[in-house]
């Protein structure tokens, strides 16, 4: 993980969490499933005017009610609390309870009309015979207040399907205007600006919408584990606050910059300032972007004034974002290292080094005889696998050093490297990891065993270095390293598998049958760099064969 000493905000200590459950209530209708939805008052603390599903925090006196509940072999004691809270709460402000009679049967219209929704419900359901139905309740997700905010939940959304014959009354005190109301109807409706949502309202209800039943939402949820845990995190995006799920691309730049959820980051692309994401790490992303570059090439700049600074991929030969690079390390660059040698990479290193007066030498490793034409590149001093860059500096708190490790990773080019900071547990992955795609593995230079071999060496580098954080040469700051890799090993086994599958099927076929296949679910205009992809696991899956 990063030094605190480096980090670009202050820390601190986001409010804590109070347990809470929310529930979901469901019922199928011919146009699919309808949620029961709720709006908050508009003086609420939380999420004051927004459409809701019934919850609220958990209370001791929830834990205190489990004898008056029925519970699933299988529901554990937290997740039975859960329930009874999510339950209670329906009732409290929706008249909407999930109880039995003795006999086993729903309660009905008159059992709810005895009770009074402002008195504790668990001695008026032992006062009436009637038992809790807790085990009609699976949970769903469970989502942790975002850490800017002053008020923050850790909720349980549990799913159940509505009774039958109950009828939802809002108290008019904490909710207003019950609705039932199809997923994607509400979504549609927020989008338009007339029904507001909460964050993670939204996305429950995106994922809601993949099920075309209340039974397939209950199966899903039968193994009694939340299908998502999620703490979002804040960013800007185009001026207004976005937030972010842990698998969508910005989480991990977002953790990095303000790791205690600081809505401090602008998120947006832009090629004329440098972006520091720590104290001794800027980025400064150069402006060829495309189809293949994403927004385009970043370029690093690894140190501080003190130390100097060493400059990673200066990118195609841009004059003008060379010079911004050089003016961003205020003309002390004191390394230049290109992670390979293709035309967005390597190409500004030595533009770069005539800007420093010559005195930074430009490392890396030389392009082999299958490099094509325009991808040959021959560096000063070619680098050693776990060769050490470092940089000291002097600095009012003492000597301060960054050490940056080399790891040869060939695959995506012959003589690729990434480089791992080793003080702040960052690897540099140039085109070996891309943050939103997959790079493209291009016979004879590059190879897809060892590309697969070096996201293995990757991994056990991170595993001991204990880096948490990849900034990868094009996309934003990646965080997950471990599950990063691992996710993307196992997609290149799954590709592979739909290629030998495509292989077999047509056995005589040529490379344009394959990728019809293989990559069907590929855009068309990515077909040709898929097709260079593909041949790399052909020649893979015929070299094991």
């Amino acid at each position: 993980m990063p030094r605190s000493s480096q980090l670009l905000h202050p820390q601190r200590e986001p409010a804590p969490v109070r347990p809470a459950a929310t529930i979901l209530l469901l019922r199928d209708t011919p146009a699919g499933i309808e949620v029961l939805m709720t709006r908050r008052s508009p003086t609420a603390s939380f999420a004051p005017g927004a459409y809701v599903f019934p919850g609220g925090a958990i209370d001791p006196a929830d834990t205190a009610a489990r004898a008056q509940a029925v519970r699933r072999p299988t529901q554990s004691d937290e997740h039975l609390t859960q329930a009874i809270a999510a339950i209670r709460e329906s009732f409290e402000e929706l008249g909407v309870l999930l109880a039995r009679r003795p006999d086993g049967s729903p309660v009905s219209a008159a059992d709810i009309a005895a009770l009074n929704r402002k008195a504790p419900l668990a001695p008026q359901c032992a006062a009436h015979g009637l038992t809790l139905a807790t085990d009609h309740a699976y949970v769903l997700a469970r989502w942790i207040t975002d850490r800017d905010l002053p008020m923050r939940f850790d909720t349980s959304f549990l799913v159940a399907r509505i009774p039958p014959g109950q009828m939802p009354v809002a108290d008019e005190a904490e909710q207003f205007e019950p609705v039932w109301v199809r997923p994607q109807d509400a979504l549609a409706r927020h989008e338009a600006g007339a029904f507001f949502m909460i964050f993670p309202t939204i996305r429950t209800l995106q994922r809601l919408m993949a099920y075309p039943t209340v039974d397939a939402v209950l199966a899903a949820c039968a193994s009694e584990q939340a299908l998502w845990t999620s703490c979002p995190r804040a960013g800007k995006l185009a001026g207004n606050v976005a937030r972010f799920m842990e698998h969508e691309l910005p989480f991990g730049e977002l953790e990095l910059l303000s790791p205690d959820g600081q809505i401090v980051h602008a998120l947006d692309w832009q090629h004329q300032q440098p972006v520091p994401l720590l104290k001794n790490v800027q980025r400064l992303t150069a402006p060829n972007a495309g189809f293949m570059t994403g927004p385009g090439t970043n370029s690093y700049l690894v140190g501080d004034a003190a130390s100097g600074y060493i400059a990673i991929d200066p990118g195609p030969d841009d004059r003008a974002h060379i010079e911004r690079l050089w003016r961003a390390a205020g003309g002390d660059i004191r390394l230049i290292v290109c992670t390979h040698s293709h035309p967005d990479h390597s190409p500004g290193a030595g533009p770069l080094q005539q800007l420093c007066g010559g005195k930074a030498p430009i490392l890396g490793l030389p392009s082999q005889p299958t490099a094509q034409p325009g991808h040959r590149f021959t560096p000063e001093r070619a680098l050693q696998d776990q060769e050490l860059l470092q940089l000291t500096g002097q600095t009012p708190a003492g000597e301060l050093t960054h050490t940056l490790r080399v790891i040869h990773t060939p695959g995506h080019a012959a003589n690729h490297l990434c480089l791992l900071l080793q003080e702040d547990g960052l690897l540099f992955s140039g085109d070996h990891i891309l943050g939103g795609s997959t790079t493209v593995i291009n016979p004879p230079d590059g190879d897809m065993t060892a590309y697969l071999d070096s996201l293995d060496k990757l991994d056990a580098a991170c595993a001991a270095s204990d880096v948490r954080f990849i900034l990868p040469a094009h996309g934003h700051v990646l965080g997950f390293a471990r599950q990063t890799i691992a996710q993307l090993k196992a997609h290149r086994l799954a590709r592979e598998a739909k290629v030998r599958a495509a292989m077999q099927a047509a056995p005589e076929g040529s490379l344009d049958d394959w990728v019809a296949l293989a990559y069907d679910d590929a855009p068309e205009r990515a077909r040709q760099m898929a097709k260079r992809s593909l041949l790399a696991h052909v020649q893979r899956l015929r070299a094991c064969s």
